[in-house]
């Protein structure tokens, strides 16, 4: 099985962790009581999240799948009661039936979800659940500038093999994909204003996440460029308040199905 390359950061990652762990519980808390056997936390990262499916369901075997082996590295040494696999997610294959496929921040970075996502929920045992949460801001400064910055002149030379990020669909396309195929179907957006602390906080925010690729797509000589760069436009973007707390509204699309 192809792995993906391994970009992540997840000390990086995680100084954000109380932000990003919001949006997982709120997930969490629209999947029923029920008691599921096998569960996956699809792109499980440091294993945070997979740590509190283990705790929900103390009787199901939780699995956490990653591309990464930073990540999963991490994820091990923090939550040696739940198994993880290192995959590459878009050609994942679940081994038997599952009751719950959880996936937080994550499938976002896979293309061609009319496909992929119809593929999860096939997945699924009758009666089981897919609950998904993927950042929904490929219209905002934060990442906008991040393909800006690529494609200047000084950094598009570096860029070639760098593959675009593919975007989510539209709500109401989520819906006409899923509908067919679930027995009940939720799915909303939310916008969180997290208050940032620190100086440039919103770039140290993405160098977690979403500017990671450009980073890595770059030599070392020319990543604190790109990053300073990306820095000054996010403090025009994000300005930093008087009492030194920078806002980020950050929208986010929830999904839950029921199959």
């Amino acid at each position: 099985m192809k792995i993906a390359n391994d970009i992540w950061d997840a000390k990086q990652y995680m100084l954000f962790g109380n932000e990003r762990l919001r949006p997982a519980l709120d997930l969490l808390a629209y999947v029923p009581e029920q008691e599921p056997r096998q569960v996956v936390d699809l792109g499980c990262g440091t294993g945070n999240v997979s740590a509190l499916l283990k705790a929900r369901w103390p009787a199901a075997d939780v699995l956490g799948v990653d591309s990464s082996a930073n990540m999963l590295e991490a994820a091990e040494a923090a939550v040696p009661e739940c198994r993880f696999l290192r995959a590459d997610l878009s050609q994942w294959q679940a081994d038997g039936l599952l009751d719950v496929i959880y996936s937080n921040a994550t499938l976002q970075w896979l293309p061609d979800h009319s496909t992929l996502i119809p593929r999860l929920l096939s997945f699924l045992r009758p009666g089981g659940w897919l609950a998904l949460q993927m950042p929904a801001m490929q219209d905002t400064p934060l990442r906008q500038v991040q393909a800006e910055l690529a494609g200047s002149p000084t950094f598009a030379p570096y860029m070639g093999k760098l593959k675009p990020q593919p975007g989510i669909l539209s709500a109401e396309s989520y819906y006409d994909l899923l509908r067919p195929h679930s027995a009940t179907l939720d799915i909303w957006e939310t916008t969180y204003l997290h208050t940032l602390s620190g100086e440039d906080a919103v770039a140290n925010w993405a160098a977690g996440t979403s500017l990671r690729p450009y980073l890595d797509a770059l030599p070392e000589e020319q990543r604190e460029n790109f990053r300073a760069a990306y820095a000054v436009a996010m403090r025009e973007a994000y300005p930093q308040r008087e009492n030194g707390i920078t806002l980020l509204p950050f929208k986010r699309l929830f999904i839950v199905a029921h199959v």
